[in-house]
């Protein structure tokens, strides 16, 4: 079981899910939507997923042609998780806003090409160009 929320408090989410990925994305989009150089997130089967609270949605353009769109508290605007339109059997939880953090072990980072010099990961970290096998 994986549980999370915002910082308010307003919005909590689980997941009964076993998580089937664990990465660190440094796309451009990432960057932009966190205000950091990568985002870490894990993936759940979306059948296995719930929130409740103020959840607020926020869709971009994503790399796939479809929206990438965004979940956060409508509160205090804490990013929470992702429910991507090129993936809707997924959603990608930002492991910030897990209540156990530590829960989060990466495996992979994706779009190092992206990657600003302060934001390199020294976890040994199997370390992509862009997204693997596109």
């Amino acid at each position: 079981m994986l549980s999370g929320g915002c910082l308010c408090g307003a919005v909590r989410y689980r997941s009964g899910g076993p998580a089937l990925f664990s990465i660190v994305c440094h796309c451009r989009d990432c960057q932009r939507a966190s205000g950091s150089g990568g985002v870490p997130v894990l993936g759940v089967p979306k059948s296995s997923f719930e929130a409740s609270g103020p959840v607020k949605a926020g869709r971009t353009p994503g790399g796939s042609g479809r929206s990438a769109v965004r979940n956060f508290c409508g509160e205090c605007g804490s990013l929470l998780f992702g429910t991507p339109e090129s993936d809707p059997d997924l959603v990608t939880i930002y492991a910030g806003s897990l209540d156990d953090p530590s829960r989060f072990v990466p495996s992979d980072a994706l779009f190092v090409a992206h990657r600003p010099p302060w934001a390199r990961l020294e976890m040994g970290l199997a370390e992509h160009p862009g997204m693997p096998g596109a």
